[in-house]
């Protein structure tokens, strides 16, 4: 992912003609055809957000068309409820990333890439990227229903043909599936290696920055959606573990357990006391 790394920042000096320091108002060293190094480290990076997201295209045009569609063919083989437990909302995704890919490339400055200006397009997608979220959710549920079809020889064997007829690298669906998850979890860092080397003058500045708060705020709400699944799931088991439960649900008010202990009840007026365990949610005791 970090494509300058190895070629270092500091700023040391360096010669130019007539033994003089390169003194240059940008007060960054010229690189290559009066480029200057920074310059050349911000092409760097947009050239890699640009070609890794076409290969990323390509990997879920592969699992649409390689794996989706193949599947749809066997109803004998595949519910319509199975699919969308094992592939989610990928193709809402597929269609989502095509779209962002052709902004990003109308962005792109083919003659001097790194004056390209492609802050805006995250900008303009922060709200769309949100679909991740669904995506993420489901993937531990895609990760179980392969788990169990893939004991079953027959359902082995027709991923493999699917991954060999799309000529896919050799690598199991699950790895396949798992991609998109990684994928949005790469574009902060992304995004904060470009702002790295995108000069404050220059146009993108402020939308680089703007999106890569963007981008962290989109990560960080499938996080919180995902934590709060995870917490409503554990309220229900809880709950459906205690016999002859009275009253309403917990969910009906609360989606959090904030705290369970060990409390003693004391009743006036024989000061009579009884062992609770008491069990403290978001909204109710």
């Amino acid at each position: 992912l970090r494509v300058n790394q190895d070629e270092p920042m500091e700023d040391y000096p360096l010669k130019v003609e007539g033994g003089k320091e390169d003194d240059s108002s940008s007060g960054t060293r010229r690189f290559g055809m009066g480029q200057t190094t920074k310059d050349q480290m911000r092409t760097n990076v947009i050239n890699e957000i640009i070609s890794t997201e076409r290969d990323y295209i390509k990997h879920l045009k592969d699992i649409c068309e390689g794996y989706i569609k193949q599947c749809r063919k066997r109803a004998d083989m595949f519910t319509e409820e199975q699919l969308k437990t094992i592939f989610g909302n990928i193709e809402d995704i597929y269609k989502c990333q095509k779209k962002f890919v052709k902004a990003l490339e109308k962005k792109f400055n083919k003659d001097h890439p790194h004056l390209s200006e492609v802050g805006s397009c995250f900008l303009e997608y922060q709200t769309e990227f949100q679909i991740y979220s669904e995506y993420c959710n489901n993937h531990p549920n895609a990760c179980m229903e392969l788990s169990r079809l893939t004991k079953v020889n027959k359902y082995v064997y027709f991923f493999e043909a699917c991954r060999l007829l799309q000529k896919m690298i050799d690598i199991s669906l699950d790895g396949f599936l798992l991609t998109p998850v990684q994928k949005i979890c790469k574009y902060p860092l992304q995004l904060a290696e470009l702002l790295k080397y995108t000069n404050p003058q220059h146009r993108d500045f402020k939308d680089v920055e703007a999106a890569l708060n963007a981008m962290k705020n989109v990560a960080r709400l499938i996080n919180e959606r995902k934590r709060r699944l995870e917490n409503i799931d554990k309220i229900a088991q809880w709950q459906s573990s205690i016999e002859d439960w009275e009253g309403e649900d917990v969910l009906v008010r609360s989606s959090e357990l904030i705290y369970s202990g060990e409390l003693t009840k004391i009743s006036h007026p024989q000061a009579k006391s009884q062992q609770r365990m008491f069990f403290l949610f978001d909204h109710q005791l």
